[in-house]
């Protein structure tokens, strides 16, 4: 299969509809997580502009470990009472960090990292699966429409997966 990125265009809601429609035309007919994490990260990388990381940890039973990603190498382990990924984790709500210089207990994977949002990826019957980890270079990147949309595209993957 052949695939290229659109441009995307509009309201950010517009182009996080059009970002979700090219990430499950991806996963259709797939359900293998490594192939789905991969293809996802490289889809969001390209696609949205301010990023210099994006990728999976999937959680093993004791800590998050790093699956696919697009951008420098990443911290390989992360405890889930470390950083903004162990807290998307540990209490299962999205973390949307303006500056995570002031996040307390902050892992610096990427010291040019300034702001971050990290999705828990949890299965219909509530196991940990892992999260869904943005970083970006500038400053208070994600707003709550890329919230919405990156949300949504995790939920997305999550359904590829049953």
């Amino acid at each position: 299969m052949s695939f290229s990125t659109i441009t995307l265009t509009g309201s950010t809601p517009e182009q996080y509809a059009q970002l979700l429609e090219q990430a499950r035309a991806l996963l259709h007919g797939e359900r293998d997580r490594i192939a789905n994490a991969a293809n996802l990260s490289a889809l969001v990388y390209h696609a949205l502009p301010g990023l210099n990381w994006v990728g999976f940890y999937f959680y093993d039973g004791n800590e998050l470990v790093v699956g696919p990603f697009q951008g420098l190498p990443a911290c390989v382990r992360i405890p889930l009472d470390k950083g903004v990924c162990g807290a998307a984790a540990s209490t299962r709500e999205t973390q949307r960090i303006e500056d995570v210089h002031a996040f307390p207990g902050h892992i610096a994977c990427d010291s040019a990292s300034n702001s971050e949002l990290v999705v828990p990826l949890v299965s219909a019957e509530g196991e940990l699966i892992g999260v869904f980890d943005l970083d970006s270079p500038l400053h208070a990147r994600f707003s709550v429409e890329d919230q919405q949309g990156l949300e949504a595209i995790a939920k997305a993957f999550l359904e590829s997966l049953q």
